[in-house]
């Protein structure tokens, strides 16, 4: 196999919108297992799960929206 090849660098919005995509699914994965304990005690901790979903959705939205962009701009280049 050739060493040589090398792939193209993800750019700092490419690796923004990865890092944003991987947070929502942590705060989903937790949410789920919050979900699974089926604890009335545990009402606090399944609003602050709604809430870290809530933000980490607007973040990707964001990042989505941005290397939207950034990819535009390229092509017009």
């Amino acid at each position: 196999m050739d060493k040589n090849i090398s792939l193209p660098q993800a750019t700092p919005v490419e690796r923004e919108t990865e890092n944003e995509a991987h947070r929502l699914t942590e705060h989903i994965a937790s949410a789920l297992a919050a979900v699974a304990l089926r604890s009335r005690n545990d009402i606090d901790s399944i609003e602050a799960a709604a809430d870290r979903i809530e933000r980490a959705s607007r973040d990707l939205v964001f990042a989505l929206r941005e290397l939207a962009h950034e990819r535009s701009t390229a092509e017009e280049s």
